[in-house]
This record gives structure tokens, sequence and C-alpha cells, in this order.
């Protein structure tokens, strides 16, 4: 006879099977027998018990982005449900794979109004791969398949599975788990037609100034390693977008650095002075690309993504090559003519030295008196050299974001974790803690501004409970910097709400039994930032900087990708 579980207990067996270690989760009324069976499976599976359900489903992409593997929430119904649909919008945008599970109530009181029902499937549907509702316990085992498959293959992202109160204590047969590894009409990993890698590389081997540009879909699908042998035998220069920070080390001499509307000189300067683009697992988002009509005028592009729905979307392609990154990487590599390009990297050196002298020299307060206002970007350097070569960079977003992603060095994959496509502040807090719990042997040190600092301040107690030893930089300016930037420019210095009146962070902080200090001074900072990465445990620095600090080169919005500020009046240009 068939032994019977509930479909609480069916849903645990399953996230196990399915090789869940880490739960992060906020208990409630319509997921609590989920919770009480929980209670047996401590040894099994561990649950991080966050303070806001938004930051359960950060921590669980930060968790997803640093592992690899699908980041798992559990949240009870109505506004837990609807806490963590920030989460879900930006973990789409971003293809960070997750399974969302949230408590409904009994499926006899769908659409009656019930106490904390909200139509979960309507409103997520939108904003992930896949979300159902589920109605019956014997149900349950087949959708977490399901979900956990369409969650991380092809281009990875969020599902959602609601499930009715009665689902969860009904009792069903138990019956071994069986992993999903097929659905029809899904085809997740599509075979790369050999004439289509040809093409691609027939246009690459005629190419006197090719660029690759590597995104997000490099670091998911593992293909740092094929990206390097590919451009090192071709000798073509690699920018990498946002996300694709950490695809090649820093140090590396073909890697030219960021592009985009805070990118790098170089890489942004010569997009339109390239014949050939290699667009490898990125989207020609609007802050990457400036002006369409404008973009890579003179280049033929190459791109390569797993998402064909990418293909000719914003910018158009003379080849294509539809399939996973890696795959796509190391198919190309046999076909590609060794070639250098002397010449042509020549001319991002040149770009360097003018980005050196305008904007980092100051940038990395070089130079600069001992007893001057501190700038973000010589704090993020500093931290990254003390960090060293195993430190993961989470930020939160804006100015934070933005020139710590810049100065910090990258010597692994998966090195880098912020919010991208969405831009969600809070996003880095609660992250970070992910980050340390996927990966406990590697340093984690987090940026906030002031402002975003305090929007997921409250997981701060998450890591009082659970020890997680994050390192917090908080880049406090007592202003919104990155809406204040763009006021001092656009807007006649007209500061319109973006003056802060902040608490005393240190004193939060030291009140959740985590260790902080302040920075007021340049030659106080590499001391604390020691004292810091030195310490067992969390730690937050709160390091005042210059308020008036801008992060530069700057391509404003709407203009050509190769229009590049390097202050307020100073437009590039390469003539020396």
């Amino acid at each position: 006879m068939e032994k019977k579980i509930s479909g609480a207990e069916a849903l645990i067996k399953s996230l196990i099977a399915e090789g869940v270690d880490r739960v992060f989760g906020y208990p409630g009324g319509a997921i609590i027998p989920v919770y009480d069976k929980l209670y047996d499976y401590t040894d099994s599976l561990t649950h991080v018990l966050v303070r806001h359900e938004q930051g359960a489903i950060h921590a669980a992409q930060g968790y997803a982005r640093v592992s690899g593997r699908p980041g798992v929430v559990i949240v009870t119904s109505g506004p837990a449900a609807t806490n963590v649909m920030t989460g879900l919008s930006d973990a789409m945008m971003d293809s960070t794979p997750l399974v969302v599970i949230t408590g409904q109530v009994y499926a006899s009181l769908l659409g009656s109004d019930a106490f904390q029902e909200t139509d979960v499937v309507g409103i997520t549907q939108p904003i992930t791969k896949w979300a159902i509702q589920v109605r019956r316990a014997e149900d349950i085992p087949a959708v977490v398949a399901r979900a956990f498959h369409i969650a991380s293959t092809g281009r990875p992202g969020p599902v959602v599975i609601d499930i009715a109160k009665n689902a969860q204590t009904d009792m069903l047969d138990e019956q071994a788990y069986r992993k999903c590894s097929y659905i029809r009409s899904y085809m997740p990993m599509p075979e790369i037609p050999d004439a289509d890698l040809r093409r691609a590389a027939d246009i690459i081997n005629a190419a006197e100034r090719p660029m690759i540009i590597s995104g997000h879909g490099v670091m998911i699908s593992g293909a740092e390693r094929a990206l390097q042998e590919l451009a090192e035998k071709a000798d073509i220069p690699v920018a990498t977008t946002l996300l694709g920070l950490s695809t090649i080390p820093t140090a590396h001499r073909l890697n030219k650095g960021m592009v985009g509307m805070h990118g790098n000189v170089g890489p942004n300067w010569n997009t339109n002075r390239a014949d050939v683009i290699v667009a490898v697992g990125m989207r020609f988002d609007d802050r990457v690309t400036g002006d369409v009509e404008r973009y890579a005028t003179g280049a033929r592009i190459v791109h390569i993504d797993i998402d064909a729905s990418e293909f000719n979307k914003n910018i158009p392609a003379a080849a294509t090559v539809h399939g996973d990154a890696r795959h796509a990487l190391e198919g190309l590599i046999p076909m590609i003519t060794s070639k250098t390009h002397d010449e042509w990297l020549a001319s991002f050196d040149r770009c360097d030295r003018v980005e050196y002298d305008m904007v980092e020299r100051a940038a990395l307060g070089v130079g600069a008196p001992a007893q001057g206002a501190m700038c973000m970007g010589e704090v993020a350097r500093k931290v990254s050299e003390v960090a060293g070569s195993d430190a993961v960079l989470v930020t939160d977003v804006g100015q934070n974001q933005l020139l710590s992603a810049r100065y910090f060095n990258y010597c692994k994959p998966r090195s880098i974790i912020t919010s991208g496509g969405l831009g969600t502040m809070g996003f880095g807090l609660p992250a970070a803690i992910g980050a340390k719990m996927a990966a406990p042997e590697r340093p984690v040190c987090i940026f906030c501004g002031d402002g975003g600092f305090q929007m997921t301040i409250q997981e701060l107690g998450t890591i009082m409970q659970y020890g997680t030893a994050v390192k917090i930089i908080v880049l406090n300016n007592d202003y919104l910097g990155n809406v204040r930037q763009w006021q001092a420019m656009f807007y006649d210095n007209r500061f319109s709400q973006t003056p802060m009146v902040n608490p005393d962070f240190v004193a939060i902080v030291r009140a959740y039994g985590i260790k902080a200090e302040n920075v007021e001074r340049r030659e106080d900072l590499e001391p604390a930032i020691r004292r810091m990465m030195e310490h067992p445990g969390a730690y937050m620095l709160n390091v005042r900087v210059d308020e008036r600090d801008m992060v530069f080169p700057m391509t404003p919005g709407g203009e050509a990708v190769d229009y590049i500020l390097l202050d307020e009046d100073t437009v590039f240009s390469d003539e020396e």
C-alpha cells in the first residue's frame, strides 16, 4: 500500500530531490502547512528567515547569481506575494533562475475576496517565465519538477508556484520523484546549425577592427574560458556590459572595459569605429546603445544569444547564432583565423590615456590631500585591493553601483552581483546575504548609497541571526546621488527632494550586533578597510564621500554612444 503524505510534505521532498539545500522566506497563514512540515526537515533543508519578503527574493537572487543554481523563495499569500513582485521583475530582466512558492487561500474561496487573497498568477505572468496555481495536492511534485526545469534552462528566469492551502493539507500517494527534462514545444537548448557558425566566422575573419561585447549570457553559460580563447586567437578587444563584468579578468590585455552610459571611453568611442561587433549574451539595452540610429554605424553585427527574440529587436544583425553562448563560442573557435590587430588595439590605449588623465586620477584620489573629501571610486578600488582576488562585489543601485563596478578589480567569474535591467534600489544588502551563503569561502563586499541602504536596512536582522559575514560599505553623501547628478547636469542644480537627513548608521548597525565605524578622512580609509576585512564576521564602514562626486565618463540619454562627457563640460575627442 502506498504511503500517504501531505501536499506540504510532497513540496519539501520535491525541493530536496531537486538538490535545494537552502530557501529564503517568511511564514504566514496561507503557507503555515508548508512551514509546519519544514520543521521535520531542518537537517536537509536550511530556511533563512528574512525580515521582509522583498529581502527574501533579492537574497535568493544573490544566491542564484553566485551559485548558478535556482534560488528558492517561500512566502505566504496576499501582501507577502505582492512584496516579491519587484524581485520577480528584477530576476526576469536579469535572467536569474528563481522558484518562488506562494501560499494561497483554499481553492473553495478563490474569487471570493477572501482574507489575503490575491490573483498571484494574473499579476506575475508578465514578469515570469511561468506562473501556475496548484489546487490539488497530487499535482505538486510534477509542477515543482517542471518549475525547476523552466527556471534553470534556456534563458533562465523566475517561475511562480501559487499553492492553495487545501493542496498543502490534502494527502497524496508518495511516489518516487521524477525530475523534468522535456516539455513539449519548449526547446531551451537549440541545436546550432554549422552554417550559422560559418557565416559568423566568415564575418569575424574578414574584420579589420573587430570588437567583442560580452554580456551576462557569457556568465550564465559558463563561457568565460571560451570567450578568452576566441578573443586571444583572433586578437580581438573585449568590452563587457555591466552584468558581463568579471567574464574576463580586469587585468587581461584584451579587456577594454565596460560599454554603456557610464562605460569606458575606449569601447564606447570605438563602437562607432569598429567594422564588426560580436555581441555575446547581451540584448543591446538602451543604456548600452544610446541613440540606436547612431549606434555601431559602420559595423556588421554578429549576435549570439540563447533567446532568439533578442535578434534584431533593437539593433539589426548581419549574422545571428541562436544557442548557448558557450556552445556557440566553442563551435566558432576552430573556424576563426589567428590574427593580430595592433593598430586597432592601440586606438583603445589612446582613449585610456585620456580617460585616466581626465577622469580616473580624480576618481581614484590620485594626488589628493589626506584631509580632502573622498571619492566613491577610490573607496571601491581600495576595498578591491585589500579584499583580494577572490572577492565578490555586490552593489545597490545608483552612483555607488556605477563607480564600484568600474573600479573594482575582477579576477574570477561570477564576481559581480548587481541589479542591471530593473535598477532596483534596496537590492544590494539582501543580495549580498544570499551571495555570501552561496559562497561562504569568498569575501563578499556590498556597496550601498545612503538611500538604497535604508530601503532594505531591516535585513541587518537576517545578518545578525545567521552570522552572515558580509562586508558593507555605505558611500554616504547625504543625497540621492545619481538623481542629484542629473539635477546638477540637466536641471540647473535644482536639487528637488534629493538631500537626505540620515540617521546614525553606525549606531543602528551596532544595535544589530554588527561591528561598524565611521570613516571621515582619506588617511583613515585603508586602515579601516583592513580592520573590516580581517574581522571574521559582518562589518560596516560608513564612508563620508564628497556630495559633488559624479560618475564620468557619461553618454547622456538619447545621445550617440560616442558622444562622451569626461566632465560636465568636456566632450571626448581622440585627437592627440
